[in-house]
């Protein structure tokens, strides 16, 4: 199995630190579990914006799994190369993570607009 399909594996993973952040900096418990969502929503502060991070990681991750693999069948660029940009995916989603967690917004879109122009990258086959 190349690097940057264990990359994939990371990525489905990833968002569940921003869940754990949220749920467990205190006061999740037996009686949240019954409704973890609705709990969420009552989150304010780093925590909320880690639910958020959370969200918005099962919603890239589609996508870059597709670029992985479309990369790899359709050969765009070297295994290296596809193997350093999903690396660098992987990379920018803990970034992100934390950019949001802390409230930077512009950093996160900055580092947001790099993870999206890894995975056109990898679509295209930078460095091919």
């Amino acid at each position: 199995m190349t690097l940057a399909y264990w990359c994939v594996l990371a990525a489905i993973f990833l968002p569940y630190l921003s869940t754990a952040f949220a749920k467990f900096q205190g006061g999740f418990g037996p009686k949240q579990n019954h409704n973890p969502r609705e709990f969420l929503e009552t989150l304010d502060g780093g925590r909320k914006r880690a639910h958020w991070a959370q969200q918005n990681g099962f919603e890239v991750t589609p996508a870059f799994a597709a670029a992985v693999i479309i990369a790899h069948l359709a050969q765009t660029a070297p295994q290296g190369t596809i193997d350093g940009i999903a690396l660098a995916f992987v990379a920018s989603r803990v970034l992100y993570t934390a950019c949001y967690v802390a409230d930077w917004a512009s950093a996160r879109t900055l580092v947001w607009a790099f993870g999206m122009g890894c995975i056109v990258a990898l679509f295209v086959g930078v460095g091919a």
